[in-house]
């Protein structure tokens, strides 16, 4: 299994000179698994990444969006793939409050926001709602084992999908803008147990969080930081740990700390950047 990392942002994308290592589109990792292709999010690095599909057409991929905020679905619109025909997308996620992820999806491509309407995009589409503890499979293609998608919830307003992917003997947890409790979460504990992979909400410092730096608290944000991350992955007996969702506000520099001080806790750490890949 590999996965490689499109966005890492959190909130809302960050260009400029000060973001440039780490990158600053928002949320979208890319996960292979054999001949299935899983995509995380569809925030601003969706679009580089269709840009890279576009050299593989026709192909199938399978999206999985954690929840429907705007930094985890702006750059859908943007997704080239999506426009041309002979292409095939299952998308999976749940309804965020009243609607379903078609409806939200539409509505963000309505007009007069966008001139292109979700019904009008020429590739073929699905949309599966999900729930909680499901395994979805996905055939990886011939002599490979089965992929196994299984969900769990986080803790996020309106609500958030953690994910784990199985392939063989490969195993990634995808648990981006949940916040911790005052324990370690019994369910995303069940989910990363004996993980290859945790990639988690590291937006904050703990002294960000606390409100002791950088404004106010953010208890109830719903949103993490790598301290808390790394209690999990511990617990959990995950073997590496990837601090993601990085907070708009945090530059390069800001985001090297914040990697430095989660690898005094657990050396097997990294700081997701833009182009990054992992080998499972």
């Amino acid at each position: 299994m590999r996965l490689t990392f499109w966005g890492v942002r959190g909130s809302i994308p960050t260009p400029g000179p000060d973001t440039v290592h780490f990158g600053g589109n928002t949320s979208c990792v890319e996960v292979r698994a054999g001949k299935a292709l899983l995509i995380f999010d569809g925030g601003t690095g969706l679009r580089l990444l269709g840009q890279k599909l576009l050299g593989e057409m026709p192909f199938t991929a399978h999206i999985f969006f954690s929840h429907v905020h705007w930094d985890h679905i702006q750059g859908f619109p943007f997704f080239a793939p999506a426009f041309v025909p002979g292409n095939t997308f299952h998308l999976y996620g749940g309804a965020n409050v009243s609607s379903t992820l078609e409806e939200t999806l539409a509505g963000q491509m309505d007009y007069p926001s966008f001139p292109v309407h979700l019904s009008e995009l020429a590739s073929r589409m699905t949309f599966r709602d999900l729930y909680e503890g499901q395994t979805i499979e996905l055939d990886a293609g011939p002599g490979e084992a089965t992929v196994r998608v299984t969900t769990a919830r986080g803790n996020h307003p309106n609500g958030v999908w953690a994910y784990r992917v199985d392939h063989g003997t490969s195993s990634v947890v995808y648990a981006t803008d949940t916040e911790h409790y005052s324990i370690v979460d019994p369910k995303l504990l069940k989910l990363c147990r004996g993980a290859d992979v945790l990639v988690y909400d590291s937006m904050y410092t703990p002294e960000e969080y606390a409100g002791e730096r950088g404004g106010g608290p953010k208890t109830g944000w719903g949103h993490s930081t790598y301290a808390e991350g790394i209690e999990l992955a511990k617990a959990a007996g995950v073997r590496r740990f990837v601090l993601f969702h990085h907070d708009p506000g945090q530059n390069d520099e800001a985001v090297r700390e914040k990697e430095r001080r989660a690898r005094a806790l657990f050396e097997a750490s990294v700081a997701a950047y833009e182009g990054l890949t992992l080998e499972i």
